[in-house]
């Protein structure tokens, strides 16, 4: 049961995603002082919430897992609250750069805690 919950987790999301009541999408380039913005935030906050797993005792995969997912969520909830209408529009660019962020975050904190 446990093993269908992990496999539908990801589905999920996306369909949460790809069904937003987004207004509008940002018109936006890969490059510029957001970018790194969203990439070094991204890596903090991943890097932060593995950090705060190990802290609880948690076993590596769990800690990985909350650091990867409390980052990666905080940046799909910055791009809902700027697909408001009024705000800056969701940018798959932006959450790209999260992404990426999260994952090296998380590497950083890997190689110098293991």
């Amino acid at each position: 049961m446990q093993k269908l919950c992990v496999a539908l987790r990801l589905p999920l999301i996306a369909l949460i995603l790809g069904c937003s009541s987004c207004t509008h999408y940002a018109n936006d380039a890969w490059t510029g002082k957001d970018k790194a913005e969203h990439f070094v935030g991204s890596a903090v906050l991943a890097a932060a919430g593995t950090a705060y797993g190990d802290r609880q005792g948690w076993n590596e995969a769990r800690s990985r897992s909350f650091g990867l997912m409390f980052s990666v969520g905080l940046g799909a909830a910055k791009e809902l609250y700027d697909s408001r209408e009024g705000g800056s529009g969701w940018s798959w660019k932006d959450f790209s750069w999260d992404i990426a962020g999260a994952a090296v975050g998380y590497s950083a904190y890997h190689l110098t805690h293991y």
